[in-house]
């Protein structure tokens, strides 16, 4: 004789559109499963288990959660013990136990296999308990977990159990109305829930709308009625094809499944893989701990990544920007109402007001798409001191704003912050704010030096006065001014690299002679001349580059500067003034570190052409690309192979070096040569 299949039932207070009846083979065996829909009818439930119990090898029990979500079942989610009880002394599941497996297994692999994925994720749980583990395990990366259920949402649950007065008053509460509360019929105690259902349903729309990451099972997504899901990871179970389709269709990045699907043409849910399981033992034997893992591995059971668009990694930043002078405060209301009727003294206050105002977002910046699919999106976050601000006040002064700003980078999902102009030179460069901050954060100083040299090499080629090699050697003089500073000193070791004949100026003498000796052991027999001042040697310079962050002080004379000369300034704020590179029409003044963002990036003005960045924000975005949310640059030293590695990381992402301009903006063709007809009319008079 033949021995008879076993059979493994699953019945679901779902509908019965995915009812099935198909044998497969798992871990050797062959089975029979069996699955029925009641449409939310808990009665037809109960009388179908009550029929397949004897004759099934184990009974899954399920659906009772999403057929209260999508308005099948209005009941209380106790039905699901009272239809587990109907099967008797056969084995029967609801899968909890196989999905506290899975679901942390589903995030663990996730960033496993795609490192920092969640870190910092804005997070939306749209069920209940059910999602506990998965809830649990990405804690471990992101603190912005938000429930659309209102209990979990306040907390409620954990504070009662944690406080131990408010437990035994809960306890007390529990016990004296337990029983009447029974007695309610589950309708009424669903309508007199409601109201606070629909208060916190519509606290968690908006935040499902702006999350990063959904967990939900499909029917309570359904159930929330969220149609666009563009960019967002749905880490939830039993995906079929058909449901992944849909997905797609909204938008969704990624889909994580926790459920294995080991079966062709039929999509299973984690209790039937359970009471596959527990059939698979003796029968009346217990499925262990052991039991699990050992058939998770045998049946080569894991959890699914899905990306129905694609591959595609999309990842957030936040950049911290601040008034480079009185004028740039004329670009937000109602200070530029107030700078057109106030005189010069109520602006110098409003300037000193504006110190103390807490940081904003100033921008929502999307559209950025690297070459190789990954996407960024950031938020550019203004903190109000100007640069004469921030040197009145002590370090600590700034550290406490930037950290707020960092504050709100946190809650806006940023998983890294970078930090712009003045603030990545206050105090000690980043590296307070980095050590405090929750969250990793770079100046971006390491692409601000590659990005200067960049600038620097293609303003030569253009003018074509200097010579400049096929290899990119520059065969003259270059001067660098600031050299013992972060930007000064890498700009100095890649000038040496370009073989030019370098002049190191700083009034940092042991500093300096300390460059000029690595300088000289990494490149020998270059020729490294230094000074204290820039004077004696301007008129022979090629190429300058300015890195002193002086804010205002006098860095260099422009009129005794040769016809033809390039000069860098990578200071911010800037070394040189608007009036200063007026007054030599034939020298052409650059500001350096712009680079162009690839894609099509929406952003608000920052006085820079579409899609342009300063370096400083572009480093910020290369690492938000790549997947690398660490403290990049950070203190007064930047290292050598970092700047080598952003340059290489900004190329991979299809970073370019941006039109080049100056004080007042594009330096066009034209520009250009009538800066060099000027420089060759100056060299002949001369």
């Amino acid at each position: 004789m033949t021995p008879r299949t076993p059979v493994v039932v699953n019945i679901s207070l779902m509908g019965p559109e995915w009812d099935h009846d198909t044998r497969v083979t798992f871990l050797g065996q062959r089975f029979r499963i069996v699955r029925r829909g009641t449409s939310g009818d808990v009665d037809a439930a109960r009388g179908l288990v009550r029929e397949w119990a004897p004759q099934a090898a184990a009974v899954a029990v399920t659906g009772v959660r999403d057929a209260r979500v999508t308005g099948l079942y209005g009941g209380e989610l106790r039905a699901r013990e009272r239809l587990m009880a109907e099967a008797g002394s056969t084995p029967v599941t609801d899968g909890s136990q196989l999905l506290e497996v899975l679901q942390e297994w589903a995030v663990r692999r996730v960033e496993t296999e795609m490192p920092g994925y969640f870190t910092n994720a804005r997070t939306v749980v749209l069920g209940g308990r059910h999602h506990d583990r998965t809830v649990r395990i990405l804690r471990e990366h992101t603190d912005n977990v938000q429930h659309a259920d209102p209990m979990l949402r306040l907390g409620l649950p954990d504070r009662l159990h944690t406080n131990p007065v408010l437990g035994l008053a809960a306890d007390a509460v529990g016990g004296a109305t337990g029983l009447a509360l029974r007695l309610v019929p589950d309708g009424v105690r669903t309508q007199a829930a409601a109201p606070g259902h629909l208060a916190a349903h519509a606290l968690a729309r908006k935040a499902a709308r702006d999350c990063d990451v959904l967990v939900a099972t499909y029917d309570e997504l359904t159930g929330f009625g969220l149609e666009d899901l563009a960019g967002k990871t749905l880490i939830t179970s039993e995906t079929s094809p058909d449901r992944l389709a849909d997905l797609g269709d909204r938008g969704v990045d990624l889909v994580v499944d926790v459920t294995p699907q080991p079966f062709d043409g039929v999509t299973v849910n984690a209790a039937t893989l359970e009471a596959l399981m527990t059939a698979s033992v003796h029968r009346g034997s217990t499925l262990t701990h052991d039991d699990l893992l050992d058939m998770i591995v045998s049946a080569g059971l894991e959890p699914r990544l899905l990306q129905p668009n694609g591959p595609r990694r999309k990842s957030r930043f936040a950049f911290v920007i601040h008034p480079l002078s009185q004028q740039y405060l004329r670009n937000v209301e109602p200070l530029r109402t107030i700078s057109r009727i106030a005189p010069a003294p109520v602006m110098d206050l409003v300037e000193k007001a504006v110190a103390y105002s807490p940081p904003f977002t100033y921008s929502h910046v999307t559209g950025i798409t690297s070459p190789t699919g990954a996407e960024a999106e950031g938020w550019l976050i203004s903190v109000g001191g100007t640069p004469h601000e921030m040197m009145a006040h002590s370090p600590e002064f700034t550290y406490k704003r930037l950290l707020v700003a960092a504050d709100t980078a946190r809650k806006l999902g940023a998983q890294i912050m970078g930090l712009g102009a003045f603030t990545k030179v206050v105090g000690d460069a980043g590296v307070t704010v980095a050590r405090q901050a929750p969250l990793p954060v770079t100046t971006g100083n390491s692409y601000s030096a590659s990005g200067a040299l960049w600038a620097a090499h293609e303003a030569l080629r253009q003018l074509g006065l200097a010579e400049v090699d096929a290899d990119g050697a520059l065969r003259g003089n270059a001067m660098v001014v600031g050299a013992t500073g972060a930007i000064g000193s890498v700009c100095a070791r890649l000038l040496a690299v370009a073989e030019a004949r370098l002049w190191l100026v700083s009034p940092e003498s042991a500093k300096l002679l300390a460059l000029k000796e690595l300088i000289e052991r990494e490149h020998p027999g270059a020729e490294v001349h230094i000074a204290a001042t820039p004077d004696e040697a301007l008129t022979d310079m090629d190429l300058i580059v300015t890195a002193t962050s002086g804010a205002g002080k006098r860095v260099l004379d422009i009129m005794a500067v040769k016809p033809g000369c390039v000069i860098t300034d990578v200071a911010r704020p800037l070394d040189l003034s608007a009036e200063d590179v007026a007054k030599r029409p034939d020298v052409l003044v650059i500001e350096s570190g712009e680079i162009e963002l690839p894609g099509d990036v929406q952003m608000r003005d920052i006085g820079l052409p579409k899609n342009v960045a300063y370096a400083c924000l572009a480093e910020t975005v290369v690492l938000a690309l790549e997947g690398r949310y660490e403290t990049f640059t950070v203190g007064r030293n930047i290292e050598w192979e970092k700047v080598k590695e952003i340059y290489r990381l900004g190329l991979k992402h299809g970073m370019r070096l941006a039109t080049i301009s100056g004080v007042n903006g594009v330096h066009t063709p034209d520009d250009i040569a009538r800066v060099r007809d000027l420089a060759l009319a100056a060299g002949a008079q001369s």
